[in-house]
């Protein structure tokens, strides 16, 4: 096994790996909508599998020890563990997030959830987390990272991640998850983990986390518009998603930039440009962003923003039409 330095050493060369392939690939969208794009390389964020959680330090948020530092890893002492770490909240992400936390409130007796707040002032990201927490109506232990914007220094976190998840039992990670661009199409992969990892061999749907029963009988608290979000969820859930992911990484790598709620118009029209070249006379992959467009507009306001939502749409049906058999 190698020892924690080796370790460390090595999740960091792959972090700046995959910062180095990611700037390579989005200089190359910029300058050439025609040459074919690389495959995506993968990305990580924090310990992988089979590799130990070492200790850290939060600020307490939400609990009766509220501004007292604590050690997540000391007090779950290897019992079966989520952590969520967010350098950020988006709209997009809240599904993924809400079913993580279910699953954790629902199964409390089987693995300990954290939602840990990264930010680079402490005194701000502490205002924002408790705001957020509070909004999200959030059941898990959540916490403010004492050690700034980059999270714990021995876990390797990549900021390019809006979200990273860690599962582990007795303190070496059974799942890892670096999403640039979390979503509720993630959580399917990531339930499982979480099962596997409480020994749950009969887990909850994410239909059935997606809302919680306070909620479809309009409870308070949780505000209007995300009762509705709730709703809409909900009835959507009961059947399989529409479309699907895409398999190509690059159409997938474009796709989860796409999406980004805090895209401009400019930065929209050109990844959607990069799109229509690089599935320009391939059936295959035409196929594919029917599909990945279908999926993600389907989530309505989850994903994007007005505008890519309205230009997706667009681009979706003028693919649809292009592509149709003619009679």
């Amino acid at each position: 096994m190698n020892p924690p330095s080796a370790t460390l050493a090595a999740r960091l060369v792959r972090h700046r790996l995959t910062g180095a392939a990611l700037a390579s690939a989005a200089a190359s969208l910029w300058f050439t909508t025609t040459t074919p794009l690389p495959a995506a390389d993968p990305i990580f964020s924090g310990p992988q599998p089979s590799e130990k959680t070492t200790p850290f330090k939060v600020l307490d948020l939400a609990s009766e020890k509220e501004g007292a530092e604590r050690n997540p890893i000391a007090d779950h002492a290897g019992a079966p563990t989520a952590m969520v770490f967010l350098h950020g909240i988006e709209r997009s992400l809240v599904p993924l997030l809400r079913v993580i936390d279910e699953y954790g409130a629902q199964r409390r007796d089987r693995i300990k959830t954290e939602v840990i707040f990264l930010a680079p002032d402490r005194l701000a990201g502490e205002q924002r987390s408790k705001a957020a927490s509070r909004s999200l109506r959030l059941q898990s232990r959540i916490g403010l990272s004492l050690d700034g914007a980059e999270g714990p220094g021995n876990y390797g976190l990549n900021k390019d991640c809006l979200m990273t998840v860690v599962t582990a039992v007795s303190n070496r990670v059974t799942a890892n998850f670096a999403l640039v661009q979390p979503g509720i199409a993630d959580a399917p992969k990531v339930l499982e983990a979480l099962a596997r990892t409480a020994g749950d061999t009969n887990p909850p749907t994410v239909a059935s986390l997606s809302t919680r029963p306070g909620e479809r009988a309009g409870a308070r608290g949780g505000g209007e518009s995300m009762r509705r979000d709730n709703a809409a969820s909900e009835d959507k859930s009961k059947a399989p998603f529409p479309g699907a992911v895409p398999t190509d990484d690059p159409l997938q790598f474009l796709l989860r930039r796409f999406i980004r709620a805090t895209n401009d118009v400019a930065t929209t029209d050109k990844l959607l440009a990069d799109v229509k070249a690089h599935i320009q006379s391939k059936p295959d992959l035409q196929k594919q962003a029917i599909d990945g467009w279908t999926r993600v507009l389907h989530f309505g306001d989850h994903y994007g923003n007005e505008y890519s939502r309205k230009v997706g749409r667009e681009f979706l049906e003028s693919l649809q039409k292009s592509t149709a058999p003619r009679p």
